[in-house]
């Protein structure tokens, strides 16, 4: 009968462990310099999501790009923060063989 009621005290204690471990190897691992090239093409992107496919002989392709920038404030008054994602993708299928 313990057991059933301290289950759920053991899973919040493996959900903050789980929390604890990720935070120990993220603070440890050495983080790399930001490649400058890469920064640039994508502050390059236009605002928005574009997308155009190709074909070739033996290959298809879908390439992708998309960037959204907002500015906005968690508390009113409060100080502005800015959100910026950008991605660049590529999904390819060939004939192998």
């Amino acid at each position: 009968m313990p057991a059933i009621t301290l289950t759920p005290l053991v899973w919040t204690v493996a959900r903050l462990a789980a929390v604890a471990a990720v935070t120990a190897y993220a603070s440890r691992r050495v983080s790399q310099p930001k490649d400058l090239e890469h920064e640039r093409m994508l502050d390059r992107l236009p605002e928005g999501v574009s997308g155009h496919s190709h074909r070739a002989e033996a290959e298809r392709a879908m390439h992708g790009a998309a960037r959204l920038r907002r500015v906005m404030r968690m508390i009113p008054g409060g100080p502005r923060l800015e959100v910026e994602l950008a991605g660049i993708g590529r999904v390819r299928l060939r004939r192998v063989g």
